[in-house]
């Protein structure tokens, strides 16, 4: 079954909002891992939270698939999140790993996204700081 959870798992994301929330169940297992740049979080009511965080902190959130690979009961996905934060647009690139369990709900979701260079150098004050640091580097 696992095979055919990726489709509906990214159709969900796509139109995800404050209500489709509570079909989190349908696509992650009970007891299953987030992980991205800023959480490490086990179990579907902390992964909810997560999101309820992001629909309180951003305006206009929004996923955009670019590639999907898939193979037997992994995928690796990468995106697009779009979302305006105090009237500025963000776009943060990334990918996502996933596994899926027996049921073909997710067990294991890892984002990869470089949070230095797609967030913190935009920030007004430590952004200067982090492009002089990467620009000494090179």
């Amino acid at each position: 079954m696992h095979e055919h959870s990726l489709q509906p798992l990214l159709g969900w994301y796509a139109r995800l909002t404050p209500a489709s929330l509570a079909e989190i169940d349908n696509f992650y297992a009970a007891d299953a891992h987030f992980r991205d740049p800023f959480n490490d979080v086990c179990g579907v009511a902390s992964i909810r939270a997560i999101f309820e965080h992001m629909f309180t902190v951003t305006q206009a959130p929004r996923f955009v698939f670019v590639e999907q690979l898939q193979q037997g009961n992994q995928a690796f996905v990468t995106w697009r999140f779009d979302c305006v934060i105090k009237r500025r647009l963000w776009q943060i690139e990334g990918s996502t790993y996933l596994v899926f369990g027996v049921d073909g709900r997710v067990v294991e979701h890892r984002d990869y996204w470089d949070a230095a260079e797609q967030l913190y150098e935009k920030l007004p004050l430590i952004g200067g700081v982090l492009r002089l640091l990467k620009r000494s580097m090179r």
